[in-house]
């Protein structure tokens, strides 16, 4: 459908859109829960009490909590752009590119539902 004479998508695909996008982010956010709970276990038990073993414990420790939050981070931001998505849906200026104007492909935006460049406004935000 992503044609030069269509202006937007109907009002029918916004609706696919709206709950491909909402599942998505119902997703996310388990995800995240499940980033959080494993950030903020501390892990208290004491079953290797030996220094070596605590310093490599405590060195994993760290290690996955700053991955876990890298991680929710990462997720968090994913979330905000398919909630942005979603209140381009309501405005009914989903999926038309923010450089061209155009259209984005359809196939696109089932894959990246947040995207608001077309692919060729992509690879030439890249190259420049």
């Amino acid at each position: 459908m992503a044609e030069n004479n269509v202006v937007r998508y109907s009002d029918e695909e916004l609706h696919e859109f709206r709950v491909l996008i909402e599942s998505k982010i119902e997703k996310a956010k388990e995800d995240m829960q499940i980033y959080m709970e494993a950030y903020n276990n501390t892990g208290n038990d004491t079953m290797d009490t030996s220094p070596t073993f605590k310093i490599l414990e405590e060195g994993n420790q760290v290690l996955s909590k700053e991955e876990n939050s890298r991680l929710a981070s990462r997720l968090d931001k994913y979330i905000k752009n398919l909630e942005a998505a979603l209140v381009r849906i309501e405005n009914k200026t989903y999926g038309i590119c923010r450089v061209t104007g155009k259209l984005i492909a359809k196939e696109r935006l089932l894959v990246v539902p947040h995207a608001t460049l077309s692919f060729d406004a992509k690879v030439n935000e890249k190259k420049g």
